[in-house]
């Protein structure tokens, strides 16, 4: 059985749980490793800045390094804010003590302002730590603040990274969120640079170093190589931004967790739009809803923003034999033409995930009025020119009724069958809606 890597972060705490140790515990557990963690600083901190910073004495620090390691397997750590030069000296003892490989994240500022390295600290760092460890990720600033060269482009950075790299140090990375996006990384056994290009992403960045130094770390203890760490730290850091989440007043912070939660989302409307597939497809009465151009029933995940985030059946749901027929399966991105009724209804209400089009008759429309459903509609004829018909009616259905109705039918027009679409919080729940209407309809 293949063991899980422990890693320990040593770093100071955020008390908006933005950044440091918090940052760094998240991104451990969310790429697989378990994280421990032995604290140097406590910070009174929020989104806007560093308010105050408490140092914790040096055998607190010993003792939580101790606690871990003599009960751990731990081979990777990484280091964080170390805010003085006792802490720094410490810090430098036990890494050889215990013969770990550090990544060193020379924290100097916070990204929402403050300072959180003295003078005299960042002269023990170079002196003391940095012989000490396998890799260090100084940002730009950080990198001048080291090597005493004036960082302006993509060759200052590397001059900087071999200035560094001369300190004892094997592995540079320049992390270029402060300069074009790009990362530089030197390997000193081999005497070459690496760039890993990026893009400036918008969101909040509250974090990010930290998080692009525990990220790579979490990879090197999984056994990857440095550069093949960086390039997965970067694409880990740059989805971390994208999906911040504004939680006060000053600068967001990064959301490590976010791809998680977004792939049990896909799995679980994968999972939900299947089931409603075969409710449909096992209600012998549905057959006499499905449409010429048949019918596809569709869901999308929370926050859905484009066709690829909403689920489908690849080849609708038809009518053979008089029978209702799934003859594909649930895809992402297998339907524009229900995606953009969701995604349309969604900008009026997150929670209206899915819909179903089923065939367009007077009857259905009093069975809906009897299972008092709320009903709106669009004519194609009042369709202005150079739009999509999908994302204009649903919308202006919506706008109509003030709200998102449960139903959203039109007469069709010129080569276009009259449909009606069912509107729910889930692939379920129209599906549920769709067979209510289908036995109705056998009543009639």
């Amino acid at each position: 059985m293949t063991k899980t890597p422990v890693v320990l972060t040593i770093a100071g705490t955020d008390s908006g749980g933005g950044a440091g140790a918090s940052a760094d515990l998240k991104t451990f557990a969310s790429i697989g490793v378990h994280g421990t963690c032995a604290i140097t600083s406590v910070t009174s901190q929020n989104t806007t800045g560093v308010i105050s910073a408490y140092d914790l004495p040096s055998q607190v620090v010993k003792d939580q390094i101790d606690a871990v390691c003599t009960d751990m397997d731990v081979r990777w750590a990484k280091s964080g804010m170390l805010a003085s030069p006792e802490i720094v000296s410490t810090v430098a003892e036990y890494i050889k003590k215990y013969d770990l490989s550090l990544v060193v994240d020379p924290v100097m500022a916070a990204e929402a302002g403050g300072d959180l390295l003295t003078t005299d600290a960042l002269s023990v760092m170079r002196d003391e730590l940095l012989p000490l460890c396998a890799v260090v990720t100084p940002n730009t600033y950080e990198a001048s603040a080291i090597s005493d060269i004036t960082i302006e482009d993509r060759e200052d950075a590397k001059r900087a990274a071999k200035a560094i790299s001369d300190m004892g140090v094997p592995t540079v990375i320049v992390t270029g969120g402060h300069l074009d996006a790009s990362d530089v990384v030197y390997e000193s056994k081999n005497d070459t640079f690496t760039v890993i290009s990026g893009k400036f992403i918008e969101g909040g960045t509250h974090g990010s170093g930290c998080t692009y130094s525990a990220a790579l770390t979490a990879y090197l203890a999984q056994g990857h190589s440095v550069v093949d760490s960086a390039r997965y730290a970067k694409r880990f850091v740059e989805h971390a931004i994208r999906e911040s989440v504004s939680i006060g007043t000053g600068v967001a912070p990064v959301n490590q967790v976010a791809h998680i939660r977004k792939d049990a989302a896909r799995y679980e409307v994968l999972d939900e739009t299947g089931r409603a597939v075969e409710m449909l497809t096992g209600c012998e009465s549905f057959a006499k809803l499905i449409p010429e151009v048949a019918c596809n029933i569709a869901m999308a995940i929370p926050d859905a923003c484009d066709v690829q985030d909403v689920a489908a059946v690849s080849g609708r749901i038809a009518k053979l034999k008089g029978k209702a027929v799934n003859v594909g399966c649930v895809e992402f991105g297998a339907s524009s033409h229900v995606a953009r009724i969701i995604l349309a209804a969604m900008q009026f209400n997150k929670n209206i995930r899915a819909s179903v089009n089923i065939k367009y008759s007077m009857d259905v429309l009093d069975v809906c009025k009897k299972l008092e459903l709320t009903i709106s509609s669009f004519d194609r004829a009042d369709e202005p020119e150079k739009t999509s018909t999908m994302d204009w009616g649903v919308t202006h259905a919506i706008k109509e009724y003030g709200s998102v109705p449960d139903i959203i039918s039109d007469v069709g027009g010129i080569g276009k069958e009259p449909m009606v679409r069912v509107l729910g919080s889930g692939a379920l729940d129209v599906a549920k809606t769709a067979v209510r209407i289908a036995k109705e309809l056998d009543e009639l």
